[in-house]
């Protein structure tokens, strides 16, 4: 029996990690909220960093996910002796893992590759400079990198990934979004507009234009407004009330489902819309919705369980455990 450290973050981060942890039940499951260290944690606690995954909001939310799932909780791994961590980002490689072996898992789409992301990799900067998932699996300070599709694949590999360090498993959260068709959302019919964070991890964002262009594509029709859950929201419902009248408005609730009861799904960058394209809803976005279509992950329903059995090929590699045959996927 191996112990394995999940690290999650946001909501996101945190069920595909449950998902996964429930496909390695002969093992010691332990959880904590994304972290950091040095310089970066200091940053933390003087709320410098409330625009991601460490920051204080982000970090209550997800022990409250593990606390309601009553999930074993290692803050920031200070348990130690971990033979395995699985993880849904290397922009930081904490101290106290780099001993282990750790499994990257793509978390979802990755940002644009921006000025920043150019600039960070041709000064060699500390990727986290880029504050950006752009840089996602250029640490190679992992044993495998589980990606959603083969689209995704080759971009990884474009950007200096190594190849044989790569795993086409899929997604959880991604791999069966026909499942989201069966829900209460009490609305049908309407133009779903998902915003990002852009402003709050300081990126430019004008929300404005993005909120005329919603009700340009909408045309009369009934407009649902999804808020990022890291936004300011009394800003954001302030710029719609503006700008798109009567439209409604949610700060929480199931975005998958509010996208699987639209008609047209528009979104700035935002890995709900590999959700609309699974479900073949007409789909606006500012990233090049032809491009997406080439990274969409995989429909397997499976992502989960084909990910554990790649932490069952890293911990038999690493004399953790033996592999059993019955263990590998097929």
């Amino acid at each position: 029996m191996a112990r394995i450290l999940f690290i999650c973050g946001t909501l996101n981060h945190t069920t595909q990690m449950h998902q996964i942890a429930r496909e390695l039940p002969e093992h010691d499951h332990f959880f904590t909220p994304y972290y950091c260290d040095g310089l970066l944690e200091l940053c933390r606690r003087w709320r410098l960093m409330e625009m991601t995954a460490v920051g204080f909001k982000l970090r209550a939310r997800c022990l409250s996910y593990l606390e309601a799932h009553r999930l074993p909780i290692d803050l920031d791994g200070e348990g130690g002796n971990y033979d395995l961590v699985i993880t849904a980002s290397d922009l930081v490689i904490q101290r106290n893992i780099r001993h282990c072996p750790i499994v990257l898992i793509q978390e979802g789409m990755t940002d644009p590759e921006n000025w920043l992301y150019h600039l960070v990799r041709w000064l060699r900067l500390p990727r986290v400079m880029a504050f950006s998932s752009a840089t996602t699996g250029l640490s190679h300070a992992y044993r495998r990198f589980c990606v959603a599709s083969e689209g995704y694949r080759d971009l990884f590999i474009r950007k200096g990934v190594r190849a044989d360090r790569i795993d086409v498993t899929g997604i959880p959260n991604f791999d069966d979004c026909e499942r989201y068709r069966r829900n209460r959302f009490p609305h049908r019919d309407y133009v779903l507009a998902c915003t990002s964070d852009l402003r709050e991890t300081w990126r430019r964002d004008d929300r404005r234009g993005f909120i005329r262009w919603v009700a340009d594509i909408a045309s009369g029709r009934p407009i649902v407004f999804k808020l990022h859950p890291n936004e300011n929201f009394e800003r954001a419902k302030e710029e719609i009330r503006e700008h798109a009248p009567g439209a409604l408005v949610y700060t929480d609730g199931n975005a998958e489902e509010m996208i699987a009861n639209c008609d047209t799904l528009v979104t700035q960058y935002s890995s709900c819309t590999y959700v609309g394209l699974a479900l073949r809803k007409t789909v606006h976005s500012y990233l090049d919705v032809g491009e997406l279509r080439q990274l969409l992950p995989l429909q397997n329903r499976s992502a989960a369980r084909n990910i554990a059995a790649v932490c069952r090929e890293v911990m038999a590699e690493c004399g953790a455990v033996p592999l059993l045959p019955a263990m590998v996927a097929s």
